[in-house]
This record gives structure tokens, C-alpha cells and sequence, in this order.
């Protein structure tokens, strides 16, 4: 991999109200790890680049879907300290869950496409509405995209593809490969933010599937060196 880690740097702030300081522990762990009880639905507010987040976690129908993890907080947070924007741009999410992270890209002026499995996409269209007034324009779009198979639907020219603890199952890297590479050309920039549990597979999907197509710079660590994010550019336009 290329680039400098950011290792030691205190954790980019910003972010931070009071329901966020109180984050269920449940989302700090694996997203691999899911729980037969049923929850009740938790409404969460966050705060990123001046803009108050309102989410409903629907946690009486969903386990991993329904948790806004911290690596979508820390990514979150690495776009305010950055002041990056996405006005005029072309972006699509991947495994959108409860959309906070997509939500703050259309609210940073993107033209978002939100993805997730069908089952989901009720969760983000509530969140989705929950942020939008009724004049915001462009309007963003919401739909099902299952890695490996329908992203011949989408277009081939994203200007951003973003995504938050989506590597966690080694079964799916392949797919996920294929869907990264079907959405992007070399104009394409990635950010991918994730928990880095080798037991996972994740480690070894960093370093060793993506650097075979993407050029994979980690741009920010977390002191405890738990969630990177990388930002990624293809290395030829050609698939």
C-alpha cells in the first residue's frame, strides 16, 4: 500500500453530540456478530460539517444493517476535518445501512445514489426523508445493488464511490471486487473506512486484493489503530 498513516493523531473531531458520546456499545464491535434478541428502534442524532443527522436504527427488523458502526462515524468525521465536499459530484454508497454516511454526502451537495440489499432500502428512504426538505435538489436515489450481479445496472463513471464496514466477509471480497471495479474509472476516487480485523479477512483484502487493480492509500488511522481509511484510484481503466 501507499501513503502515510496518520498513526498517533487523535481521532478527528467535530462530530461529536451528546448521543453520539453515548454510542451503543453494540456498534463498536464486528459487524460480523449478530444478535437473535429483538431491539427496539433507536432514533440517533449526529452533528458533521454543520449538519444535524437525524437516523433511526431499526433495530426490530435488522442486525448489522440497523447499527451506524464507528467506522461510518469516524469517515464522517474525516470529511469535516478535511472539509472535503461533494458539490456536483457523482456518488454512490455501498452497503448504505442506515445511509449516514450518504446522507452527508447529499447534504455536502453530492448527487447520491444510496445502495444496500432490497430488504433495507425502506430503512434508508426514512432516514433519507428524515434529512431532506422537500426543495433540496438534486434529489438522491435509493436502490438495490447485490455485488456481483446487478451493478451492470449502474452507471460506469462515478466521480466517488463510498463505503463503511463493508469488508467483513471473505466470501464476498470477490464480488465486491468486481462491483468496485464495474462503477469506477480511473477518475474515480474511493474511500473506504473499516474496522481492521484480520480473523475477518479485511487485513488481507487491503493489502493484497485491492493493490492488484487500485492504487490504495491509507489516509487515516485511529490512535488504536482499529479503523483505517484508505482512499483508492483505479490503476487502468480497463476491465
Amino acid at each position: 500500500m501507499s501513503g502515510t498513516a496518520r498513526t498517533g493523531q487523535a481521532e478527528p473531531t467535530g462530530g461529536d453530540t451528546e448521543s453520539e458520546r453515548s454510542v451503543d456499545q453494540s456498534g463498536s464491535g464486528s459487524p460480523d456478530t449478530q444478535s437473535k434478541e429483538v431491539f427496539p428502534d433507536q432514533d440517533r442524532r449526529f452533528e458533521f460539517c454543520g449538519h444535524v443527522l437525524k437516523i433511526t436504527q431499526q433495530l426490530s427488523k435488522f442486525a448489522i444493517p440497523a447499527i451506524v458502526w464507528q467506522s461510518a462515524i469516524i469517515l464522517c468525521r474525516y470529511f469535516e476535518k478535511e472539509r472535503i465536499m461533494f458539490l456536483g459530484q457523482k456518488v454512490i454508497e455501498l452497503g448504505s445501512g442506515t445511509g449516514i454516511v450518504g446522507i452527508l454526502a447529499i447534504l455536502l451537495g453530492g448527487e447520491v445514489t444510496l445502495t444496500d440489499k432490497p430488504e433495507v432500502l425502506g430503512q434508508i428512504e426514512c432516514n433519507v426523508a428524515r434529512n431532506m426538505s422537500p426543495s433540496m435538489t438534486p434529489r438522491p436515489k435509493v436502490a438495490a445493488l447485490s455485488w456481483g450481479e446487478d451493478e451492470g445496472q449502474f452507471p460506469r463513471n462515478y466521480d466517488i464511490i463510498l463505503g463503511s464496514d463493508i469488508v467483513y466477509r471473505p466470501r464476498s471480497f470477490l464480488l465486491l471486487l468486481k462491483t468496485l471495479l464495474h462503477l469506477s474509472d480511473r477518475r474515480t476516487v474511493i474511500y473506504l473506512s473499516n474496522i481492521m480485523s484480520e480473523k475477518m479477512g479485511a487485513v488481507e483484502f487491503y493489502a493484497t486484493l485491492l493493490p492488484e487493480h487500485f492504487h490504495c492509500e491509507l489516509v487515516y488511522q485511529t490512535p488504536n489503530n482499529e479503523v483505517n481509511i484508505f482512499r483508492l484510484t483505479r490503476k487502468s481503466s480497463t476491465y
